[in-house]
């Protein structure tokens, strides 16, 4: 299978690819690849296509209620309690 690498990778026969090289590789050598973030997804392709892709979901973490605001964006807060 031809991919296109996003990042430099060194294949298990010492050969040094740059990023947008574009190698025939292997499904399992796809899936490592994929997994690491080291293979571009090419243009135009549409979602569901039959190309494997891995997803990973993260737990979020616990927000410090003390740190949670308004954000950048707000208004200025009223000063009405002086």
């Amino acid at each position: 299978m031809q991919v296109r690498l996003s990042a430099c990778w060194t294949d298990p026969g010492g050969t040094v690819w740059a990023p947008g090289d574009t190698i025939d590789v292997d499904a399992v050598t796809l899936a490592e690849l994929e997994e690491q973030g080291m293979v571009e997804e090419p243009e135009g392709q549409p979602t569901g296509s039959g190309n494997t892709s891995t997803t990973t979901t993260t737990t979020p973490k616990e927000t410090d209620p003390q740190k949670i605001g308004p954000g950048p964006g707000a208004p200025p807060a009223d000063d009405t309690d002086k």
